[in-house]
C-alpha cells in the first residue's frame, strides 16, 4: 500500500508530506484548493509524462516521491522478476524533475521511466474523473471481459494474435506476388540474366579483398621501382661507406679506452643491417615485374566486382546472398502453378488455424460473461440501481482482428419495462461512474493490486445513490488500501482516516497543503460538505449524527 507522499515544489504545492493509513482514506477541500493536483502528482510519481510549467516558483526543480509498503507475495516475486529489491518490503520511487529531464529512481536505483510504470502498475490503480467515459467504446467493453478471463484469456489473445500477423502477412505476400504469364516471362528473364551476370564473374571471396591492393600496385608500379632504386643507391653510396669508416676510427682507438668498444660493436650491427636491407631491395627489385597487360585486366576485373558491389551488395557474403535469392525465385517460377497452389494451401491452413483459434477464444469469453455478467449486476444493485437489467453481448464481427472475432458490448436498462440499449444511449455521467465502480468492485476480489485511488467518482450522484457508493467503498476497503477524493459528505463520512486539502492564499502566491483530521475536525469537515457557506448548529448535529452512524455501519460491514 502507498504509505507516504512527499511532493516538493510541484506546480502550486511548496511541500506536501502526507501518511496514508489502510482501508478507506478520504480526501476533501474547497474547489480549486489542489485536490487534483495532488492525484496528479501521485500519476507523476508513477511515471506519468510531466511538463516542465509543473515546476513551482520555489527553485528549478520538483520532487515527487512515493513509498509503498509491499506485502502480496506474488506483486513481491514479479518485482524481483524486474532485478529489484525491496528494503524491508518497501518500494521507495522518486522522480525529479527539471526543465531539461527528469531523474527517476527505484530505492535509491536510476531507472527508466518506462520500468517505474511497469513497477507501479502492480502497486496501484488510478480511476481518474473521466475515466467511467471510457465504458462508451465497445474497445473498452472487450477489453473488461478478458481481463476477468485472466491468464488463459490473455494467452489466448496472444496466439490469436500471432496468428493474425502471420495471416495478415501471408495474404500480402499472395497478393503482391500475383502476376500474369507476360509479367512473369519478364522477371524470368531479367532472373536468369543477374543469374549469369553473377555466375560468370566466378568471384572468389579472398579476390575481392585483395584486387584494390592489386590494382594500387600495378597502376604506381614505375613510382615503386623509381623510389626503391633511389633508396638503395642511397644506401650503398652513402651510407655504407660512412658506417665502414666510423667502424675504422673507433677501432683505431679501442686499445686507448676499453669503453669505446661498446659504440664499435653497435656500428657493427648496423653494418650487418644496411648488408641485409641492399641484399632484401636487390632481390625485391629483381622480381618485381610490370605488364601492362597485366594492369589493363587487372582495371576490367576491378571494373566487373564494382559492377556487382554496385548492383547486389558490397561484400562476397551480400553478392551469393542475392545468388541464393535469385535461384530460389527461378524454382519457384519454373512450376508457377505448383507454386501457387502450395501457397495457397498453406494460406488456407493458416486461416483455418486461426478460424479455430478465434472460435476457442470466443467460447471462453461466452463461458466468462454469463458469470462477469452476475457479478456486474449484483454489484449494480448494490449501488442502488434498483430495477438494473444488465447484460454482456456477445456479437460476431464480419472479420477476425488480433483481438479475435468479437465484439463486445454492456446493455443496461435501468426502468421497468424498458429495452436493453447500449450504454451510450442510456447512461448519464453518474450511471456511468456507478457502473465503473462496479466493475472495479467485481474485479478487487481478484485484484492483486493494493492500492486503488477514486478521483471524484462521485459525479451526478447524491441522497441513498451517495450512501450506496460509501457503503460500497467502505467494502473495497477492507481489502484494499482506497484513497479517495470526494465532494459528498455521506462518502466522507465512511472515512477510515480523513485528510483535507487546503489552498493558503497570499499577497503574491498561492499554496496547497494537507492535513489528517482529528474526529472532531472530521466532524467539522463533514459540516461543511453539507452546510456549504453557512455551519449552523443543526448541521453540525447532522454531521455528528452521520458520522456516528457510518461508524456503525461501518462494524456490521465488517462483518
Amino acid at each position: 500500500m502507498l504509505v507516504n507522499l512527499h511532493v516538493k515544489n510541484f506546480a502550486i504545492i511548496d511541500e506536501v508530506d502526507v501518511d496514508f493509513g489502510r482501508h478507506l482514506n478520504i480526501l476533501t477541500g474547497e474547489t480549486g484548493a489542489g485536490k487534483s493536483i495532488l492525484v496528479g502528482s501521485i500519476s507523476i510519481a508513477l511515471g506519468a509524462r510531466v511538463s516542465p510549467e509543473m515546476i513551482g516558483k520555489n527553485g528549478d526543480y520538483a520532487m515527487v516521491e512515493a513509498v509503498f509498503q509491499i506485502e502480496n507475495e506474488d506483486t513481491i516475486r514479479q518485482i524481483r522478476q524486474m532485478d529489484l529489491e525491496l528494503d524491508d518490503g518497501q518500494l521507495v520511487i522518486s522522480r525529479k524533475i527539471t526543465e531539461n529531464r527528469s531523474i527517476n529512481k527505484i530505492n535509491g536505483e536510476s531507472v527508466s521511466a518506462g520500468m517505474i510504470r511497469k513497477v507501479a502498475a502492480l502497486c496501484l490503480d488510478i480511476h481518474g474523473q473521466h475515466e467511467h467515459q471510457s465504458l462508451l467504446s465497445k474497445e473498452r467493453h472487450l477489453e473488461i471481459v478478458d481481463e476477468y478471463g485472466g491468464e488463459k484469456s490473455s494467452s489466448l489473445k496472444s496466439q490469436v494474435s500471432e496468428l493474425y500477423q502471420d495471416y495478415i502477412k501471408k495474404k500480402k505476400e499472395i497478393e503482391q506476388d500475383t502476376m500474369s504469364s507476360e509479367e512473369r516471362a519478364r522477371q524470368l528473364g531479367f532472373l536468369e540474366y543477374e543469374k549469369e551476370e553473377i555466375e560468370s564473374a566466378a568471384l572468389q571471396q579472398e579476390e575481392m579483398s585483395q584486387i584494390e591492393d592489386r590494382y594500387r600496385r600495378a597502376a604506381n608500379a614505375g613510382t615503386i621501382v623509381e623510389a626503391l632504386g633511389e633508396a638503395h643507391q642511397l644506401s650503398v653510396e652513402n651510407a655504407v661507406p660512412a658506417v665502414s669508416r666510423g667502424i675504422r676510427r673507433l677501432q683505431d682507438i679501442t686499445g686507448l679506452d676499453s669503453s669505446v668498444a661498446g659504440f664499435a660493436e653497435e656500428l657493427l650491427q648496423i653494418e650487418g643491417l644496411l648488408g641485409d636491407f641492399n641484399r632484401g631491395i636487390s632481390e625485391f627489385m629483381a622480381d618485381f615485374s610490370f605488364d601492362e597487360g597485366e594492369l589493363t585486366e587487372i582495371e576490367r576485373r576491378l571494373d566487373c566486382i564494382r559492377s556487382l558491389q554496385a548492383k547486389y551488395g558490397d561484400s562476397y557474403e551480400d553478392i551469393m546472398a542475392h545468388l541464393q535469392e535469385v535461384n530460389s525465385k527461378l524454382d519457384k517460377y519454373a512450376d508457377y502453378e505448383a507454386y501457387c497452389e502450395r501457397r495457397q494451401k498453406e494460406f488456407e491452413q493458416l486461416e483455418s488455424k486461426l478460424t479455430a483459434k478465434c472460435r476457442e477464444l470466443t467460447e471462453y469469453r461466452s463461458k466468462n460473461i454469463k458469470y462477469l455478467e452476475e457479478k456486474i449486476s449484483r454489484a449494480l444493485e448494490d449501488l442502488n440501481f434498483a430495477h438494473v437489467d444488465f447484460e454482456i453481448k456477445i456479437t460476431p464481427k464480419e472479420t477476425v482482428s488480433a483481438n479475435g472475432g468479437d465484439e463486445v458490448e454492456f446493455l443496461i436498462a435501468t426502468n421497468p419495462g424498458e429495452p436493453r440499449r447500449g450504454l451510450a444511449k442510456v447512461a448519464s455521467g453518474g450511471e456511468l461512474s456507478r457502473i465503473m465502480l462496479a466493475i472495479k468492485s467485481v474485479f478487487a476480489d481478484s485484484d492483486q493490486i493494493e492500492t486503488l485511488i477514486f478521483d471524484e467518482i462521485d459525479a451526478g450522484i447524491s441522497g441513498r445513490t451517495a450512501q450506496k457508493v460509501s457503503e460500497k467503498m467502505s467494502l473495497l476497503g477492507n481489502r484494499h488500501q482506497i484513497i479517495c477524493i470526494t465532494h459528498l459528505a455521506q462518502i466522507a463520512a465512511m472515512a477510515d482516516s480523513h485528510f483535507v486539502i487546503e489552498k493558503d492564499v497570499d499577497k503574491e502566491k498561492s499554496t496547497t497543503r494537507i492535513r489528517p483530521l482529528a474526529r472532531e475536525e472530521a466532524e467539522e469537515e463533514l459540516a461543511r460538505l453539507l452546510g456549504g457557506a453557512q455551519i449552523t448548529d443543526a448541521v453540525r448535529a447532522n454531521a455528528h449524527e452521520m458520522k456516528t452512524m457510518a461508524d456503525s455501519l461501518k462494524q456490521y460491514l465488517d462483518k
